[in-house]
């Protein structure tokens, strides 16, 4: 089956990259709603495509496979908490805090930002929270409120108890915390959003560049970056940090927040030994496999025996508290240091790569990421931030086999 011309539609129509979620669910898509319509062929579905807009959202509705819980990366909402306190003492009474989470998919992550706040001692009438889906199935979804047992994930639940009450197998949200949140349909690429140019105080976008192409990659952030305030917060997922960077945004310094402010603007919790140049903010240390069994390379140093006062626990939690201090001098010692004492692990070269990569020396950083994917092929956050920078250097092919990758290393995880 070949299927181009839907390609060139589901990219313009939404900004998805085909490769990012590969040709074979499209095709099985497009299969799908030939059924539907009983259409003959493609030729024939491609007519009926072209002359019904409730087509064309059926077909986008097909492709598109919403994956969330409520409080995912729990660490974002308690930074949010935290800054929405100090925003709502700046702003004093002149307006209410205004939080956007664009895509809401089916509500979990708006209505997560509206339990954190109000179980955060947030008053009801000094914030609001905007939703936005290009899914009009997700945000009906959302807007019933009614959710079962794959929206809960992790064991802290106790704001299920707080917020919800049970009806039949699934959980009712309260209404207390469902009129804080206004649902609407909406597209990230949609003219219409610069309407909102710097409205929001906090903006949250987590794990959609993942589906786009690089040029649209930049198109999606630079509608993010317009839509927060220049005061404001842009928070995202846990691999989308590289391309921030280079779009003026730095890391706010908060541990495993993903949160990101503008690079001229002041910092609301600064960091400490700060340093001109951008700060890469490390993601949550993931549990890596080391491979004993790996023959010794030429291009790594064998590990020497550690001394007393060095844990490999202390030494790596000690490199993710200086990235995430912005200490860059520090935690480049301090993965220098791991290497030689311990087996190596790929979080430590990603983290080595991220450093290179915001101090702008792009060889190096392709060098340690490369490193990361020796170790673990399916690093997620190097697989994403080496896709990067092969597209800056004009290598298109190899950064959308990496992004494809990582989609595929992303669902997985979600499994």
């Amino acid at each position: 089956m070949t299927g181009q011309r839907f390609f060139r539609f589901l990219q313009e129509r939404i900004g998805l990259d085909v490769e990012s979620v590969g040709a074979p669910m499209i095709e099985r898509a497009l299969r799908q709603r030939c059924a539907a319509l009983q259409a003959t062929d493609l030729d024939d579905y491609w007519l009926r495509l072209q002359q019904s807009t409730a087509e064309q959202q059926a077909l986008i509705e097909a492709v598109i496979v919403p994956e969330t819980w409520f409080f995912r990366y729990p660490e974002s909402f308690t930074a949010l908490v935290d800054l929405a306190h100090k925003r709502v003492a700046e702003l004093a009474g002149a307006r209410p805090l205004r939080i956007l989470s664009l895509p809401c998919s089916t509500g979990e992550e708006p209505y997560s930002i509206a339990m954190a706040l109000l179980d955060g001692g947030v008053a009801a009438q000094a914030f609001s929270v905007d939703g936005i889906d290009i899914s009009p199935n997700s945000v009906a979804k959302a807007e019933q409120a009614l959710y079962g047992r794959n929206s809960f994930r992790g064991s802290e639940l106790a704001f299920r108890e707080r917020h919800f009450s049970e009806a039949a197998e699934a959980h009712q949200l309260d209404e207390r915390v469902r009129r804080q949140v206004s649902l609407k349909v909406g597209n990230v690429l949609d003219p219409a959003l610069k309407a909102r140019d710097g409205q929001y105080d906090f903006v949250f976008c987590r794990n959609l560049l993942i589906y786009f192409d690089v040029p649209t990659q930049q198109r999606v952030f630079e509608v993010l970056k317009q839509l927060t305030h220049a005061q404001g917060v842009l928070f995202i997922g846990p691999a989308e940090g590289s391309l921030l960077a280079r779009l003026g945004m730095r890391p706010l310094g908060i541990a495993q927040s993903f949160a990101y402010v503008r690079q001229a603007d002041p910092v609301p919790a600064p960091p400490s030994k700060p340093l001109p140049a951008m700060r890469p903010l490390a993601p949550p240390l993931p549990k890596v496999v080391t491979l004993p069994q790996r023959p010794a390379r030429p291009l790594m140093a064998p590990p020497v025996a550690a001394e007393p006062r060095d844990n490999e626990a202390q030494l790596l939690a000690a490199i993710a508290r200086h990235a995430n201090a912005g200490d860059s001098q520090q935690a480049r010692s301090d993965c220098e240091r791991y290497l030689r004492l311990f087996e190596p692990k790929a979080q430590v070269y990603y983290w080595l790569g991220l450093l290179s990569d915001t101090e702008g020396d792009a060889t190096q950083a392709i060098t340690h990421y490369r490193k990361a994917l020796y170790l673990q092929p399916q690093h997620p956050e190097a697989l994403m931030h080496l896709a990067a920078l092969l597209a800056s250097q004009g290598d298109e092919a190899g950064a959308r086999r990496l992004q494809e990758r990582a989609a595929r290393a992303g669902r997985e995880a979600e499994r």
